[in-house]
């Protein structure tokens, strides 16, 4: 019935007010018309004034709506869109993230609706009621109205009502015992500018309001007009107490016909007698097309004016009054004090940080909330009754350990099961007051956990339970409790095997490295025992083959039994001593290796590292609808490597495949997932490298919610009771398998560095054992060496080989029941 009252209503108002504007048009021959006063009214006698090129002018018509539409209508009033931002930066200065919006049934109120409800989103704020209240609303509807808003969990309340409507809904919230500690009220400038005209019982059931209002410098000439106001409005209102200050409005009317009046001294008007007699005419239509010469001619005035006016500067920007700045005004005990100045230049230069709010000095002062309380509200309260939380849980997710959401087919309603919910059960039996909530299941429709979160953003969850991992983004839209479960981010692939049937089998046992090495070793051994006994050992003379047969023969025979050959020199002894114990150690290294490599079998090429990966253009994998498809990306992985699974035979058919096979080559999950997945193919996969770390999985709560550090609390008492380990446990096989255990029950191959000081002992004794025997060798032949060296007559290479002949013979110390006489040719 207030819907047909209200439109009736406006209807009258609008006709009224079409017919004096057409009056004034046809009967006093007007150049321009100031009004209406209201937006209702603005909106029939826009589309006359374009008609007839008069201007219309408004100093009180404040409705967005009326954004030029036709370049004839001027508004000399700030448009309520332009305090929105103000309203916001208030929210964003104390981190509220929700509110609750209270406007009239009527299009002042349905007016700045959209562009309030745009500037909380600019802040991530979000509406969570649009309370609509009716102009002709009664007593008990507002507060049937207001008891439902106080049992929402939202304390944050934007109200944009007439003063009328205001006073009535501010005196019934104190009724309801909503002014007092913990709930914030925020009002538009419309109230504020009237705040000095309401009922002193309004203004003390408004105590700790907070409200925005147009900034009006203080200048003299403000001082003076409004002393000269006051004195005559004292002149026709006697007994009547004037206003401590002028209305906004009535400076913009002053600014108003002020800014006409320049004008009008800046155009040249016609004379009266020049414009076609209105009785002549049988068409209204007609007589508003030629009714005036100079509209458009005081219309460009009009816009070119700019003067300091009683309001401030007075300046038209696309036909509208210039944007200024904004009081924040605090409702304290009979007047408003002033806390703070919002700057439309500041808030423009503060887009570029997001924590800067466009308030002068970036700071609020002290706030006086209602309750006459100093403690900034929380925004957000627990309420005691109301309807259950809704807790959103996702649907697929692919490990039923954790959550598993099914259907039951005898009652057709939703069973709800799994760790992460007898987890949440037992932290909300654990907070200090009783929590009434419920499960709703989560069909992700994009196939990603950042629209859960989005979706508690929005309101339509209350809260969100699940595998849900603390991200960055998703941190913008909700808050996080502490963590349940630790984070990480680990790599599996398939396990491959060494072949014990390959027939170089019996050479894996040493690597190449060590293989070539001791085959010098063997080889330098032989020639240095060779060297020391062939000038004293019959068994070490003979052919040039027999002499280099015993290199290798000799040190070789070593590895197995003792070589018949006698070692008549202390030096070939020293060197033999030392050989046949790292022959003993070598020896017993490799049949040790070859036995555990018999018995065990060796993991072969098991971790391909990342950068391998990437370079093979191998596919990897990745659960779907997680984050990880992300951070693959940000890896370096190409999105057409990446391919996305659901359930864990999913992915064990894949890396059975391999990559080459149409699978992958390694599957990238979380931790926790990646252990459950291995209690279940523990004998194929396995887990290799080192996890990258993540942050874990939380419960998710919208922003600003009180629930958060009470749940958080709740987490670590559970967790210092080792609730959450219990629980764990009922749902959660603890893996075996991981690279370390299958590492240690394999064998591996012996490297070099294993005996790198055994061949250096070995071979710096040889060695000193043979730079010894030269030097006496040459000390004892110094005399027939020295001939031969200075003999000019021979080559170089011919006295290296009478050299190497002298060393050739025996030596006469060791056979002397021989000829050992030498003749030497020189």
């Amino acid at each position: 019935m207030h819907q047909v009252d209200r439109s009736s209503t406006r209807m009258i108002d609008c006709i009224i007010d079409l017919h004096a504007a057409l009056n004034l048009l046809k009967e006093v021959q007007v150049d321009a018309i100031i009004g209406p006063q209201r937006s209702t009214q603005a909106e029939f006698v826009i589309g006359l004034g374009d008609t007839a090129k008069v201007p219309i002018i408004s100093f009180s018509a404040t409705s967005p709506s009326l954004r030029p539409q036709t370049p004839y209508f001027l508004q000399t009033a700030l448009s309520d869109a332009d305090q929105v931002d103000a309203v916001a930066a208030i929210v964003k200065y104390f981190r509220w993230n929700q509110v609750v919006l209270v406007f009239e049934d009527s299009d002042y109120g349905y007016g700045i609706s959209p562009y309030l409800a745009n500037a909380f989103r600019q802040v991530n704020t979000r509406v969570s009621y649009r309370s609509v209240i009716p102009i002709s609303a009664s007593d008990d509807f507002i507060l049937q109205e207001l008891y439902k808003m106080k049992t929402m969990q939202t304390r944050v309340f934007v109200v944009h009502l007439s003063s009328g409507l205001a006073s009535r809904i501010f005196l019934k919230a104190k009724e309801a015992e909503m002014m007092s500690e913990g709930y914030v009220w925020i009002v538009t400038s419309g109230l504020m500018d009237l705040f000095y005209s309401l009922d002193s019982k309004v203004v003390e059931s408004m105590q700790g309001v907070l409200g925005v209002k147009p900034l009006v410098p203080r200048s003299s000439k403000l001082d003076s007009t409004t002393i000269r106001w006051r004195q005559k409005f004292a002149d026709d209102n006697p007994g009547i107490t004037p206003q401590t200050e002028m209305s906004l409005y009535g400076l913009w009317a002053y600014d108003t016909l002020w800014a006409l009046a320049m004008a009008a001294e800046r155009t040249r008007f016609k004379e009266p007698s020049s414009l076609p007699n209105a009785t002549s005419l049988n068409s209204t239509d007609m007589f508003i097309t030629e009714i005036s010469q100079t509209g458009p001619q005081l219309l460009a005035a009009m816009l070119e004016t700019e003067f300091q006016g009683l309001a401030g500067n007075f300046k038209l920007v696309n036909g509208q009054l210039e944007s200024s700045s904004f009081q924040i005004l605090n409702v304290n005990e009979k007047g408003l004090r002033e806390v703070g100045v919002w700057t439309p230049l500041l808030q423009s230069s503060s887009q570029t940080n997001a924590n800067m709010t466009g308030f002068v000095g970036e700071k609020l002062e002290n706030v006086i909330w209602p309750g006459e309380s100093t403690n900034v509200p929380k925004g957000w309260e627990v309420p005691v009754s109301g309807k259950k939380l809704k807790v959103g849980v996702p649907v697929e997710i692919g490990f039923s350990e954790y959550v598993k959401v099914e259907r039951d087919p005898r009652t057709n309603g939703t069973k709800i099961s799994g760790y992460y919910i007898d987890l949440f059960d037992s932290v909300m039996d654990a907070l200090p007051y009783s929590i009434r909530y419920e499960y709703v299941p989560f069909q992700r429709s994009d196939g990603s956990y950042d629209d859960l979160a989005y979706q508690v953003f929005n309101g339509n969850y209350d809260a969100a339970v699940g595998d849900i991992t603390i991200t960055g983004t998703r941190s913008e839209y909700v808050d996080f409790t502490l963590q349940i479960e630790e984070g990480g981010v680990s790599r599996t692939q398939k396990i491959e095997y060494e072949n014990p049937n390959d027939e170089w089998f019996f050479l894996k046992p040493l690597t190449l490295e060590l293989w070539l090495t001791a085959l010098a070793m063997f080889i330098l051994t032989g020639a240095a025992l060779w060297l020391l006994e062939h000038r004293h050992n019959e068994d070490f003379r003979g052919p040039f083959p027999n002499n280099f047969g015993l290199i290798f023969y000799v040190p070789f025979m070593s590895l197995v039994f003792a070589y018949r050959e006698k070692i008549v020199t202390n030096f070939a002894r020293l060197v033999v001593v030392v050989w046949i114990f790292v022959v003993l150690v070598l020896n017993s290294t490799y049949t040790a290796s070859l036995s555990a490599r018999l018995t065990a079998i060796k993991l072969l090429k098991v971790d391909t590292g990342v950068k391998t990966l990437i370079r093979n253009g191998d596919y990897v994998g990745c659960r779907e609808g997680t984050y990880i498809i992300e951070f693959l990306k940000r890896l370096g992985f190409d999105e057409s490597k990446i391919r996305t699974y659901k359930l864990p035979e999913d992915f064990d058919t894949a890396l059975s495949k391999g990559s080459k096979n149409g699978g992958i080559t390694a599957f990238f999950s979380r931790t926790p997932y990646m252990e459950l997945f291995l209690t279940k193919y523990c004998n194929k996969y396995m887990k290799v490298g080192s996890p990258y770390y993540t942050e874990g999985f939380a419960f998710a709560f919208p922003k600003g919610s009180p629930l958060v550090a009470d749940v958080s609390r709740a987490i670590i008492k559970q967790t210092d009771n080792h609730k959450i380990s219990e629980i764990k446990d009922r749902w959660i096989k603890q893996s075996a398998c991981n690279e370390d255990d299958i590492s240690n029950g394999s064998s591996t191959n012996i490297g070099l560095k294993s005996f790198k000081i055994l061949f250096g002992i070995t071979g710096g004794i040889t060695g000193i054992c043979l730079v010894l025997y030269m030097v006496s060798f040459f000390s004892s032949n110094k005399v027939v060496v020295k001939s031969i060296y200075n003999n000019s007559r021979t080559t170089t290479w011919s006295k290296i080989r009478k050299i190497c002949k002298i060393f050739d013979e025996k030596d006469p110390k060791s056979f002397p029941n021989r000829d050992a006489r030498r003749t030497y040719s020189i």
